[in-house]
């Protein structure tokens, strides 16, 4: 079991990744909020010790989406648009604003692996381990998740 300030450390080094995560797969703030929060009450339960910082990354984001998931499937859960949370955000250029809706527009297996890839920075060995699917399959998705997005972003070029 961790201790205060080994807690503290994480919580202040893995927080904005986990709230991504949690946003990136149910794109709602609220949601990826109580997601969080949920996942940082169990890794201050969690009983067994971590290797290294790179094992509880990996251990915060597996927990991260299995929340999600869960939530996902709560008869409870209410879906506000992602455009509504668009408004508040702010962009350097278009071009990012056009990228994060076309991103957030693929589909959760698409989206999640490019997440990942991309923006977490994960080998597709290790995406298939968090997202529990063969490393090919991975390989696939990331595929069909950019061939999707450069169709999007070319369409919206051509407007």
């Amino acid at each position: 079991m961790m201790n205060d300030e080994q807690f503290t450390r994480h919580v202040r080094r893995y927080i904005d990744t986990v709230f991504r995560v949690a946003l990136n797969y149910l794109k709602n703030p609220a949601d990826a909020d109580d997601i969080t929060q949920i996942v940082f009450e169990k890794l201050l339960r969690e009983k067994k010790s971590f290797e290294n910082d790179d094992h509880v990354r990996h251990w915060l984001i597996r927990v991260a989406v299995n929340e999600c998931k869960k939530l996902l499937r709560s008869p409870w859960r209410k879906h506000e648009p992602i455009e509504d949370y668009m408004m508040g955000m702010t962009f350097e250029n278009p071009a990012q604003s056009d990228l994060f809706r076309a991103v957030m527009d693929l589909p959760d297996k698409y989206r999640m692996a490019i997440y990942l890839h991309y923006y977490e920075g994960y080998s597709t060995q290790e995406i298939g381990q968090i997202m529990r699917i063969p490393k090919n399959t991975v390989c696939s998705h990331l595929k069909r998740g950019r061939e999707l997005l450069r169709e999007e972003l070319e369409a919206n070029d051509d407007v």
